[in-house]
């Protein structure tokens, strides 16, 4: 039922900004396309000036990003032109393809505090479409289909699953969803995909008899089709077909190592451009030397 379990590890982004991360692990790089996910808060963000908890801009390149809140709000500004604010149940979707530069700023704390809680998560371009233009879309409403059945309220953040499908534009196969469950409800798992993976954001949940906390991420194996609350539980649950062997450097992913050492190159040379709207300070790249950081995600 289980081939492996993933524990979050905290990492302190700053300012006292914890992530639980998950993705990408030492014995599990990916499940499907999806190379990296980070558990976001929960936190309570005091009104007043900038507290270091800002993310300024940064660099992508080959891969979909893909942030979701529980509760919160983010002010998404990039090289494109788009400036967007992403609330609870909401998805911003971009793919950063052959390159693309944003920021994720948290302004309305600032005025009256906030408490931030979600998901970001990156997809892996398939090979053939790492390099393809960047873009940048937000959907909300009917664009991520809902559903309550017996306990379980249901919305499609991406892909097809339960017979629906959501609107972001991937780029391969692929499910993701998020799920809150009634104590005792009982949720299906899709199935269809070669590689598959439960998130437990709260609560806890029983699979073939055994219990799971929250903050556990479960890579599903073939038999894996149901699960059960033990509690009031936020799950997202995800998969896809892999996309084959990717590296990670900092915030690039590519199938080449060269096409690595090459963004960096042109992020510490300036070469990227920066969003018009937020353009007065980036995240340089790190001190690091280059390769040896390289991870291997297969």
């Amino acid at each position: 039922m289980i081939e492996m379990i993933i524990e979050q590890r905290r990492r302190d982004l700053g300012g006292g900004f914890e992530v639980g991360r998950i993705l990408p692990f030492g014995k599990q790089r990916m499940v499907g396309p999806f190379i990296f996910f980070d558990h976001m808060g929960p936190i309570d963000l005091a009104p007043g000036p900038n507290q270091g908890h800002d993310v300024r801009a940064h660099p992508h390149i080959g891969l979909a990003t893909v942030t979701y809140l529980f509760s919160g709000e983010v002010m998404h500004r990039d090289s494109l032109g788009y400036e967007q604010v992403i609330r609870p149940q909401e998805v911003n979707w971009m793919t950063a393809g052959s390159g693309i530069t944003h920021s994720e700023r948290f302004e309305r704390a600032q005025v009256q505090g906030d408490h931030l809680h979600g998901i970001q998560a990156w997809v892996a371009l398939p090979t053939g479409q790492e390099e393809t233009s960047p873009s940048f879309s937000h959907h909300s409403g009917s664009d991520l289909p809902q559903w309550d059945d017996r306990g379980v309220s249901g919305q499609l953040i991406a892909g097809s699953a339960y017979g629906l499908t959501a609107s972001a534009k991937t780029h391969s196969p692929l499910f993701y969803a998020h799920l809150d469950m009634a104590p005792g409800a009982t949720a299906e798992i899709p199935g269809g995909h070669k590689e598959r993976a439960v998130y437990i954001a709260t609560g806890a949940v029983e699979l073939h008899g055994t219990r799971y906390e929250s903050g556990r991420m479960l890579v599903l194996g073939t038999a894996a089709s149901s699960m059960r609350s033990l509690e009031r539980s936020t799950v997202m649950i995800l998969g896809g077909d892999p996309v084959g062997e990717r590296f990670i450097y900092w915030n690039f992913v590519s199938s080449s190592k060269d096409r690595l050492a090459q963004a960096a190159s042109d992020w510490k040379a300036g070469r990227m451009k920066l969003p018009d709207a937020d353009d007065k300070e980036f995240i340089p790249l790190p001190d690091e030397s280059f390769p040896p950081f390289y991870t291997r995600a297969t």
